[in-house]
Parts: structure tokens; C-alpha cells; sequence
């Protein structure tokens, strides 16, 4: 089925149309036509240009079916000025205002050793009348410019600036607000109230092993009753949408939409490479207002060589990266920030595929909704549920957080611990608050909490993002440890001054904070201590009878059959509540295997534990590959 820019783009304007056509498109029409530009072809860019509210040249240069080069030596010939192909960036200075021109390439200053400087210009088709009156009055002023591209300028300016660049983009956070950064492990007195904890906690197993014992089992057992009381209420939410009306959705406002951004971190992904390019190529966006940066480690040549053999459209950008630490994906982002050109942005994964329509979904709901809503979570959908237990179970998890729990937390004003794909930001907010932290781990979540103390909200959208999950254990472990690493970075952070933070979030936020990191981290900590426990009482009854000679023994144990049986439950019902026919299909009965999940994820809490001690920025990568669809 076509999309809707495809059917825009065979559109041909009729005289009616034709007639509200603005001087300023007339004309650009006209220098096009005797630029030697077929009339077909500039009336579909007149066309499209009139509903999107751009120019005849950024519709022609977006339609990708006139080269970029070509166009602009036409414009240098017309000008009688030279043409650059290509600029050397050992010419270029990083001087204030560089910036500029990775956002909007207009004009870019090339020293040389040995001849004065010549200053390249990105004219446009606007105001080339006067660019050329100028050169007519200022003869002299023709030896010192030429004309480049303004895909050549950028790639310039963002060369030039790397180092610098990057450099910013590893402190800016740290340095400007360092209470939110994860630089720092443990902060201030963290590390030694940690360190008193841990010693009077041995100290008084050894002194006390009984009461201390039972006052900890008691502690992890509120922590598990409150995570399940959480998705337990999740569930209701989920059971009584199901059973209401679908919600309206907001509708698409009138006239021309903005630019929207697209960020990709890619690393080791030249496998994947072709099938995110396709997907990406499905947005249904006019390609003149869609800005798509594919960010890319400079050293990582075989993915850097997979994206430049696609022949990506004009809208996509490949933007390197300087191998600095920590290499990370949020490093990768906050770098390509600076460059975003979109009032909105979103972020994707190598391996996703998102929905058509969804860019078109959160613009209607940004319009919609407050002003301090500046980041909406589209729901993530794993496709591969069949291939093994892993991915299946992976399904659950996901059906249930982004289809009922993260529902549930934005409906009622609670903070988000966003995933980390398919979240869309209002882009000058996301400046404004830090962007992404270089080294967190899950630095969605974080983001997610952030926004939240700050004042900011997130909310949900519908449309979805479909993604693989791992297969393999040694996959799974590797990118669960990192999850596990960050959300306790994410709690580290937040904890630097409670009661600030407990200001700044309100009490309700702050307790669901609680509940939902530390919680989740305590309980995935304590999950093989809490089996060894029933184990233990169920084989004393076993040998001694039903009777129990302590009741708080046997109260923990109620509660721990309630706590380890209830979550299982809560945790297979909220997933597949969520999931429709055939995914639960897919799943079949591999439910079963929950126990065993979530005891290899504690495995790859403790591991977690013990790599933010050894090397906290270290990124496990996940490994992709592309997806059988047929």
C-alpha cells in the first residue's frame, strides 16, 4: 500500500491549485524552469512545498530525484562562482558559531597556508537575485567565495568541532548539574554510609543472627509486597481499559507539520543496517521536514561502509562520533544533539521497526497536551516470541510494562522509567534539561526520572515499535547485567539528597520511585533468598508436620507464598492481558518457565552489583540480526 507521502508525491496541481500558489513559489517555478528543470517535476515540488509550508528547492532537493551536487554547481554556474565538491577540513576553524552550521549550513570560512581565505556559501534559490546583485556591484568579492553543498558543509562543520564537541558532551551534564550525572558512582557520603551500612549489617548477623535475620526478611518482604501491589493494580487498570471503549485518539492538527528528528545510535550493526534504512524509509513524514542522523562511531567502518552502500535519501545524515570514553549509546545521542534540526525528536534502535504512523501519532498527542508534557513513550512489541523461552518470556515483560504498567503510571501523573526506544521529546526541552547522561546505563530511565523532578510529565502513545529480543542466554545476561547496572546507577543518582528529591517529585512519586527501582532491584537481590527460605520451612514441615513454632515464621512464610506465587501470577496475567491472540499464540505455554526467569535475573542483578564496582561504563552490546519476515 502506498503511504500517504507517495500518493502526495504523484499528485500533479490543478489550475485551482495552481492559483494559490504564492508569489514566492511562482517565482522559485520560474528560475527552476530556466535552470532547465522538467515542468512535471516543479509543479509536484510547487505542490507539495504549498501543504508543507517549505520552499520549491527543499521539496525538489528532498524528493531525491535530483542530485544535491548537480543542483548546486547549477546554482555556482548561474552565480559565476566556483564549486566544491568537497572541503578540507583542515581548513576549517573551530571558532564561535560553528555550531550554527551543523543545524543550518549556510556559509563556512577555508583558510590555506599559502592564498587568502575563501568563504563558501550555501546559496539558496530564495535570494539568489540578490546574491547576484551583490557580486555584480562587489566584483572583487567573486575571487574570495564559492558555492559547496549544504551536505558538505555540515559534514565540515561537524569535523572540524569533533573533538571539542565531544569533549562537551562527556562533562556537560557532570559539569553543569552533577547531582543528576552518573560520573561519580557514589556521591558525597554515599560510599561511606554504604560502607556503615554493610559493616553494621554483618555486625550484627554475627551478634545477632536471628533478629537480624528476621528484621531483613521482614524489610525485602514489604519491598515484594509493594512491587506486586503495584502491577497488581496495573492489572486492574489494564482489565477495566479492556472492558471500556477505546479512548479517543488526538487528532492531527491542521496545516504544515514541523520538522521531526530521528535519532539511530548504531554500533556493530552492519548486519541490521538495511532492514533499519527500510523501516525508517516507511515513516509516513513529508521527507522535507524529516531530519534522520544515523549516529556512528568513527572507527566502526564496516557499519559506516553497510550505510553508505544503501544510497540513503537526502533526509538521512550519518553523523561519526570521536572514539572518546565512555563509549556508550547516550553518549552517541547527547553528541548529535547539538544538530538536531526538528521541534520534536525521537529515538530508535538499530533493530526496530516502528510503526508508520507513530511520528504522526505523538505530534497530535504533543499538541494536545500541556506544554510540560515533553516526552511521549510509544509501546515496544517483541516479534520473535516463538524463536525460545527467553524471547518469550521477554514478550510477557514487555506487553505487561509498556502495555499496562507504564499506561497505568502516566495516567496517574506518575513518573515513567522510560524504555529505551521510540521515546519522543520536545526537542528544546531535552537541551534544557541535560539530554542524556554519557554514563548511565539506562539512561531512558534516568531521563525518565529526571524530567519528572523537574517538573516535566511523559505520557504514553499507541502506536508501536516492533524489536527482537535475545535468544540466547549469554546475549540476555549480557544486556539484562547493564539494565540492572544502570537502574542502580539511576538510583544512585536520585538518592543523592532524598529529602530534596522527595520536595521535588511529591511524596506519591517519590514512594513509587521507591517501589518501582529499588524495589525492583531489592526483590531481583533477594528473589534466590526468599526460594531458599520456602524451601527451608517447606522441608521442616515436611519432617515435623504442618505445625510451625513461630507465628512470625509462619506469617513470613504466607506472605513469601504470596509474594514469590503472586508476582509469578501478576506477572504472566499483566503480559498477557496486553498481548492479542496470536502473540499469545506464540508464547504458548512457555509461561511456565517464569520461576526460572527470574532467577537468572538475579543472577544478572548480582552480577550487575559487582560490575559497577569493576567497571561501571562498561556497554554490553547486544548483538542483531536481521528479521525473517516471510
Amino acid at each position: 500500500m502506498a503511504t500517504a507521502n507517495e500518493v502526495s508525491d504523484r499528485r500533479t496541481p490543478s489550475a485551482a491549485a495552481a492559483q494559490l500558489f504564492s508569489a514566492a513559489l511562482k517565482r522559485e517555478g520560474r528560475l527552476l524552469l530556466q535552470m532547465g528543470i522538467g515542468k512535471p517535476l516543479i509543479a509536484q515540488a510547487m505542490l507539495l512545498a504549498s501543504e508543507h509550508g517549505t520552499t520549491v528547492e527543499e521539496e525538489l532537493l528532498a524528493s531525491g530525484r535530483i542530485s544535491e551536487t548537480i543542483y548546486f554547481a547549477a546554482l555556482a554556474e548561474r552565480l559565476g562562482l566556483d564549486f566544491m565538491a568537497d572541503i578540507d577540513i583542515n581548513g576549517v576553524q573551530d571558532i564561535a558559531g560553528l555550531d550554527t552550521q551543523i543545524i543550518r549550513p549556510e556559509m563556512l570560512r577555508i583558510h590555506h597556508a599559502s592564498r587568502p581565505p575563501i568563504t563558501v556559501i550555501v546559496p539558496a534559490l530564495s535570494r539568489l537575485d540578490e546574491v547576484a546583485m551583490l557580486l555584480e556591484r562587489t566584483q572583487p568579492l567573486r575571487r574570495s567565495l564559492a558555492v559547496a553543498t549544504p551536505s558538505v558543509v555540515r559534514n565540515a562543520a561537524w569535523q572540524a568541532g569533533r573533538l571539542r564537541r565531544v569533549t562537551a558532551t562527556t562533562r556537560a551534564l557532570f559539569e553543569t548539574t552533577p547531582l543528576h550525572s552518573a560520573r561519580i558512582t557514589f556521591w558525597g557520603k554515599q560510599g561511606f554510609y554504604a560502607g556503615v551500612f554493610l559493616c553494621a549489617l554483618i555486625a550484627a548477623v554475627i551478634a545477632l543472627p536471628i533478629v537480624s535475620l528476621l528484621m531483613l526478611h521482614i524489610i525485602l518482604t514489604l519491598f515484594y509486597l509493594a512491587n506486586f501491589f503495584v502491577r497488581f493494580y496495573a492489572l486492574g487498570c489494564a482489565f477495566r481499559q479492556e472492558g471500556s471503549a477505546p479512548k479517543m485518539r488526538a487528532s492531527l492538527p491542521a496545516g504544515p507539520l514541523p520538522v521531526y528528528s530521528v535519532l539511530v545510535a548504531l554500533y556493530k550493526e552492519e548486519n541490521v543496517a538495511a532492514q533499519l534504512v527500510a523501516a525508517l524509509d516507511r515513516i509516513d513524514w513529508p521527507r522535507s521536514r524529516l531530519d534522520i542522523k544515523l549516529i556512528c562511531e568513527e572507527d566502526d567502518q564496516e557499519t559506516i561502509a553497510a550505510l553508505r552502500t544503501l544510497s540513503l535519501a537526502p533526509e538521512y545524515e550519518i553523523v561519526l562520533v570521536p572514539v572518546h570514553l565512555p563509549r556508550t549509546k547516550p553518549k552517541a545521542l547527547s553528541y548529535a544533539l547539538p544538530g538536531v534540526r526538528g521541534t520534536f525528536v525521537t529515538v530508535y534502535d538499530a533493530e526496530d521497526r516502528p510503526h508508520p504512523a507513530q511520528l504522526r501519532e505523538a505530534y497530535a498527542a504533543f499538541m494536545a497536551a500541556p506544554e510540560r508534557v515533553i516526552c511521549l513513550q510509544a509501546p515496544l512489541i517483541v516479534t520473535n516470541a516463538r524463536q525460545s523461552w527467553l524471547s518469550a518470556l521477554f514478550a510477557v515483560e514487555y506487553a505487561g510494562l509498556f502495555r499496562g504498567l507504564l499506561p497505568m503510571l502516566s495516567l496517574t501523573g506518575l513518573p515513567l522509567p522510560l524504555g529505551g526506544t521510540s521515546n519522543h521529546f520536545r526537542t528544546a526541552e531535552l537541551k534544557q534539561i541535560g539530554g542524556w547522561d554519557p554514563y548511565n546505563m539506562t539512561e531512558d530511565a534516568d531521563l525518565g526520572l529526571r524530567l519528572h523532578r523537574l517538573g516535566y510529565r511523559a505520557r504514553v502513545i499507541f502506536k508501536p515499535t516492533f524489536e527482537e529480543a535475545p535468544i540466547s542466554m549469554p546475549v540476555w545476561l549480557g544486556q539484562r547485567t547493564r539494565w540492572f547496572k544502570g537502574w542502580l546507577q539511576t538510583w544512585l543518582v536520585l538518592m543523592r539528597k532524598p529529602a530534596q528529591l522527595n520536595r521535588e517529585m511529591g511524596w506519591p512519586s517519590f514512594a513509587v520511585f521507591q517501589i518501582l527501582i529499588a524495589g525492583m532491584l531489592v526483590s531481583s537481590l533477594s528473589h534466590p533468598i526468599i526460594i531458599g527460605f520456602l524451601v527451608y520451612v517447606t522441608w521442616l514441615m515436611f519432617q515435623h508436620g504442618t505445625h510451625v513454632d513461630s507465628l512470625l515464621a509462619f506469617w513470613l512464610f504466607v506472605c513469601d507464598i504470596v509474594n514469590i506465587f503472586g508476582s509469578y501470577a501478576v506477572f504472566i496475567a499483566l503480559g498477557r492481558n496486553r498481548m492479542g491472540v496470536r502473540e499469545r499464540r506464540a508464547v504458548g505455554m512457555r509461561w511456565a518457565f517464569v520461576p526460572l526467569y527470574w532467577l537468572i535475573m538475579s543472577l544478572a542483578a548480582w552480577r550487575a552489583v559487582l560490575e559497577l564496582q569493576t567497571n561501571p561504563f562498561a556497554w554490553n552490546k547486544t548483538p542483531h540480526v536481521p528479521v525473517n519476515e516471510t
